[in-house]
């Protein structure tokens, strides 16, 4: 048996996470790209066969990368020299232009197989990459999210073939391209979150002869990875305190791993020496990020979180209350993800602000029925909507929603403890992009968003006013109060 051994490393859901965090009574450090590199340099010292790959949402979520339009964080990922990449539904946030000049930024390979150029239908971007290590052949294609088509879908030369059964079936088409080329381990690198994962892997058919899918989107933290249809799934949670550790064994023969052993690898201070170099690096953008946003924005009586996406939290509360204050609007429908911090306050700096909240939207006002109404609360609030493969929604003082989570119905939704009405019309409050993709989010269509006449856009710029909302409110809190309710 001729088999060789190698260690893969990956990580997921980067989200421009760059600063280590100080916990604990002994301030110890955990995560930080300083000290992710440090273990990645240390792997690569210690073992003889190493790669070191990225499933995805690189960019996006500090300030650092807002300021520099992702610039910096491909910059910052030369330094750390993946092996592969390739695309999540972040990478998109500055506009598929800007992307494919990061792509040119890039000295490392981004793969994706299921991005088109509609009327040419060519591949967007190289879709696999092939690796020869320790004379074994290793072949990487890339799959991303549908929730692409959401970001992109005002540029019609775009076009993907991107429900799981399709991207199955791009899969097989590079597969079968090689089948007579002697590749000895398979791999996809996907972003479509890990239930998604596996439904994919239980699609594919075996003699493609994938071996894993690595992948993000979803922030799935594992014990161990799960194995489909003869397909190993894992991903790595999300940001730099972890990272995700494959040692395992290829026989060349039968081209298939004959061993393995996973851990998710914690990224700490304790353990790992911290690689100087990237630091002073790093140093060098955060010192001009900080001259320029260290300025305070307010002060609040305590600090507000945002735990998670998919419950009512009372930093989601005060962004829902101040758009709807601002816009004169009876249900404000805040998409959770524009909320990209855990906590903010009780002091807040610009930069605090624009890391917690960097997307400069616009806020148009629609008028609906209360049907319409009903059925958007429906669709969202539904459980499968909520286990990240769907938009979720923070919402304004004086919205009630209950949803039994048994009977998968919405049992009741109130405006100022009144009950909405069918026939009566409200207005409802929407960021742009949550009102391009209404339909794929809220079950309703633009043109029926619009049937009444009376959409109006209220706010050019989200950020904008929200920024003056808390200059305006010293001291402010928000609580808890039932807005949203599952049982």
């Amino acid at each position: 048996m001729d088999t060789r051994k190698f260690t893969i490393l990956h990580s997921n859901d980067m989200h421009g996470n760059f600063i280590a965090e100080v916990c604990g009574e002994k301030g110890d450090l955990i995560g930080g790209l300083s000290l992710l590199s440090g273990y990645i340099n240390q792997v690569r010292q210690e073992e003889e066969n190493v790669l070191y790959v990225i499933a995805g949402d690189m960019v996006q979520g500090s300030i650092i990368d807002t300021e520099y339009k992702g610039i910096s964080t491909m910059s910052i990922m030369n330094y750390l020299s993946p092996d592969v990449v390739t695309l999540g539904n972040h990478e998109f946030d500055y506009g598929l232009s800007h992307l494919l000049f990061l792509e040119k930024v890039a000295n490392f390979p981004i793969v994706n197989a299921n991005l088109y150029i509609t009327q040419h239908n060519k591949r967007l971007l190289q879709p696999y990459h092939i690796i020869e290590m320790a004379d074994f052949k290793i072949l990487f294609i890339g799959i991303i999210t549908e929730m692409v088509l959401d970001t992109i879908k005002a540029d019609r030369d775009i076009s993907s073939f991107i429900t799981l059964e399709e991207a199955a079936n791009e899969v097989g088409k590079i597969t079968n391209a090689y089948k007579h080329d002697d590749i000895d381990l398979t791999i996809l690198l996907t972003h479509i979150g890990f239930d998604a994962d596996c439904e994919l892997a239980a699609l594919l058919d075996p003699d493609w002869g994938v071996d894993m899918i690595i992948g993000g989107h979803s922030h799935t933290i594992l014990e161990q990875p799960a194995e489909i249809n003869g397909v190993l799934v894992t991903q790595a949670g999300e940001g730099t305190k972890q990272i995700g550790r494959f040692d395992i064994v290829v026989d060349d023969d039968t081209n298939s791993i004959v061993d393995y052993d996973w851990k998710l690898m914690p990224i700490t201070g304790n353990t790992i020496k911290p690689d100087q170099d990237l630091q002073k690096y790093i140093d060098s953008y955060r010192e001009v990020v900080d001259t320029k946003y260290n300025s305070i924005v307010c002060k609040l009586s305590a600090e507000l979180t945002h735990p998670t996406r998919t419950e009512e939290t009372t930093l989601g509360n005060l962004f829902a209350d101040a758009m709807a204050e601002w816009g004169e609007i009876d249900v404000m429908l805040l998409g959770s993800g524009s909320i990209r911090v855990p906590s903010l306050g009780p002091l807040i700096t610009l930069g605090d602000f624009l890391a917690c909240f960097p997307f400069t939207d616009s806020l148009t006002r629609f008028s609906v029925t209360g049907a319409i109404l009903w059925r958007m609360f429906s669709h969202w609030m539904r459980p499968e909507n909520r286990s990240r493969r769907g938009e979720c929604y923070q919402v304004n003082h004086g919205v009630r929603a209950v949803y039994n989570n048994t009977s998968h119905q919405l049992e009741s939704l109130s405006i100022d403890g009144q009950p909405v009405r069918q026939d009566q019309l409200y207005t409802i409050g929407l960021q742009g992009y949550h009102a391009s993709n209404c339909e794929a989010n809220l079950n309703v269509t633009l043109e029926e968003l619009r049937q009444s006449g009376r959409s109006r856009v209220v706010a050019t710029c989200v950020q904008d006013l929200l920024l003056e909302y808390l200059r305006e409110h010293q001291n402010f809190t928000e609580k808890i109060e039932g807005r949203l309710v599952y049982r």
